[in-house]
């Protein structure tokens, strides 16, 4: 054999061997996990309200916690709540600390490449607001100006690549969003009109409205790539559950307004 022929075959057989013994990433199956475990961890962001807060007895609510919790009476098991921030949802749902997440979790097609999601069983537009007396009527208009926004959330994404030149303010959470706004670290917000309507019963006398819209996403179930058997369970919950309306029920319940009627056929 000629040394080169003897080089390629030995290459190849390394190159076999390396594979055979090279360990395969195991087919995710979370729906066998819930089971065995006999609970559902779902992660839940409780400092976005109205879709994550706590009561007065510290105890969860919100849209997202009751949407939460009625997911798991489908799955069958009881629901343990993992809570998140904004920031860390898609980590926590890759490194196992949560079977799904549910935190007004908007699709994009970033996320889409390191997650799947189920079909959306909400919607959350991205606005920029600010008081009545402040001119703002497009992206031009907020250039040079202080914007607060949520660190790694949609909307910080959006006012990011529209508003070049603003100036940013991100904060960790919704709920420290809040608190700069009403007092008055922050006087444009860039977030939903949710945001916006739990800051104004705080600043009565100068509350803010809508300038503008960013973005109207839709919002789904956060689930690791390959979860297929979980999907398929989450997809049938959230069509049973639009078409029952009481994903729509708990959706106005918290956010003033119905879900969108082509949602709900």
């Amino acid at each position: 054999m000629k040394r080169r022929d003897f080089l390629a075959s030995s290459l190849g057989l390394v190159a076999a061997g390396t594979l055979i013994g090279a360990p395969t990433r195991a087919r995710a199956d979370t729906l066998a996990d819930i089971k065995a475990r006999k609970k559902v961890l779902i992660a839940v962001d409780l400092g976005s309200p109205p879709f994550g807060m706590t009561d007065a007895t510290m105890q969860p609510i919100g849209a997202d916690v009751e949407s939460a919790r009625l997911l798991a009476e489908h799955l069958g098991y009881p629901l343990e709540i993992v809570e998140v921030t904004s920031p860390n949802r898609v980590a926590f749902l890759l490194t196992g600390k949560a079977d799904l997440v549910m935190a007004s979790f908007s699709v994009t097609e970033e996320r889409k490449k390191v997650i799947d999601f189920s079909d959306p069983y909400g919607v959350i537009q991205s606005v920029v607001a600010a008081p009545k007396d402040v001119a703002i009527k497009g992206v031009a208009d907020i250039v040079g100006k202080r914007v607060g926004t949520t660190r790694g959330s949609t909307n910080d994404k959006e006012v990011t690549a529209q508003a070049v030149g603003a100036d940013i303010v991100r904060y960790d959470d919704d709920s420290t969003l809040v608190t700069a706004l009403v007092s008055g670290q922050v006087g444009i917000m860039a977030s939903s009109p949710q945001i916006m309507a739990a800051v104004n019963p705080r600043i009565p006398a100068n509350p803010l409205e809508v300038k503008f819209v960013l973005k109207t996403n839709p919002y789904a179930v956060g689930i690791r790539k390959g979860d297929d058997a979980l999907r398929a369970a989450v997809n049938e919950w959230v069509h049973a559950n639009l078409k029952n309306r009481k994903l729509d029920e708990i959706y106005k319940r918290y956010n003033g307004v119905a879900l969108p009627e082509e949602m709900l056929k």
